[in-house]
């Protein structure tokens, strides 16, 4: 079964050296578990390194067993026998039986062959899960009425073809399942991951850290773990919420001036940097004990967003954020993701192009 975990990393630039590349091409198909993130030149090269470089990238067609490959790398039967499943479901590697012995060619004769089929089948393989995704989307206009932050994180998926259905499961926990939502050492009985995915999915606005904590009756860390996977995959973003800035300088004008008084808002508090008419309004229903936060939001209307965000940011506050489901409806998230996959698959292929040339 197809199964494969990808991580963007930044790319090997002008590098022509074959360890280099092949360390990079192996932490992006996440085949080695490191300590650190990725590999650095002065690391020694992994066993799987050792095993390419001894044989398959020398004779890729010759057909090799696993006693052969394991004499190359140092790996003992048992450890090569988890290794090859490990590059057969990612796509790198494929095998038949021929007598006793599991005889392992590299796909295609050469790395970017390889590498190529490997692109192939894991975007159909994600489209295909994708889909099953845009099941749950509800449309929705109103939740992209707000620009999204101008953030891009590093892309992290894991692509598995559809698996069965879990016995008192359904397909939905399968897709989060399959997708590694549940992270490495999710729980069968955990379905935090499964109710997040919906929640989002139909909702029509962007939904704060604290609000989703709070309806899944979790704790925040567990919760923000679920949310960290799903930018990463691109299928949500975040966004700031400026519809709730009203409500957060207004808790942080009432708290202040109890605490520091008139003068230190208007100075270090940032009311001085509105227009003087706002200003006095605002001391004048601070003073009056009639001020509320449909008056700020009025006050605040022709206040530029920056400008907002500053003032909260001087009364001690934060601006508000929430997550959303990245897009309109189900097509537009899967165009998104998918976008992200043909850039990684891309790069992908550059480097093997990179390896084979080098062992020329």
């Amino acid at each position: 079964m197809f199964r494969l975990r990808l991580v963007e990393q930044p790319m090997p630039t002008g590098s022509k050296d074959t360890q280099v590349l092949l360390e990079w091409l192996i932490d992006s198909l996440s085949l080695v578990r490191r300590k650190s993130e990725s590999w650095n030149i002065n690391d020694e090269p992994s066993a799987l390194h050792r095993m390419f470089t001894g044989s398959l990238l020398i004779e890729p067609l010759r057909g090799w067993n696993t006693k052969e490959l394991g004499d190359t790398c140092g790996l003992s039967q048992t450890a090569m026998h988890n290794q090859m499943l490990r590059l057969r479901e990612s796509g790198l590697v494929s095998s038949e039986l021929k007598g006793r012995w599991h005889i392992h060619v590299l796909r295609g004769g050469s790395m970017t062959n390889a590498v190529e089929l490997l692109g192939v089948q894991a975007r159909k393989i994600l489209d295909i899960r994708l889909s099953e995704l845009s099941d749950l989307i509800v449309y929705s206009e109103e939740r992209m009425l707000t620009e999204a932050e101008d953030e891009e994180r590093r892309f992290k998926i894991k692509i598995a073809e559809p698996s069965a259905t879990i016995d008192g499961k359904d397909r939905i926990d399968s897709l989060v399942e399959d997708l590694g939502l549940n992270g490495e050492r999710g729980k069968s009985d955990d379905d935090l991951a499964k109710k997040i995915t919906i929640e989002l999915s139909q909702s029509h606005r962007a939904i704060t850290l604290l609000v989703l904590a709070e309806r899944m009756e979790e704790t925040r860390s567990r919760v923000q773990r679920v949310l960290e996977r799903l930018l990463e995959m691109s299928i949500i973003e975040r966004v700031a919420m400026p519809d709730r800035i009203a409500q957060d300088v207004y808790l942080g004008l009432m708290r202040q001036y109890d605490a520091r008084g008139e003068e230190w808002l208007v100075t270090r508090g940032g009311l001085g940097r509105l227009d003087s008419e706002i200003t006095k309004k605002i001391i004048a229903g601070i003073k009056k004990k009639n001020l509320s936060i449909e008056k700020i939001q009025k006050m605040l209307e022709d206040v530029e967003i920056e400008n907002q965000k500053l003032l909260l940011n001087t009364l001690g506050g934060r601006m508000p954020y929430g997550f959303r489901i990245a897009g309109k409806d189900g097509d537009e998230v899967r165009e998104r993701v998918l976008n992200r996959l043909d850039r990684t698959i891309r790069r992908l292929i550059t480097v093997a192009k990179r390896i084979d040339e080098s062992l020329k």
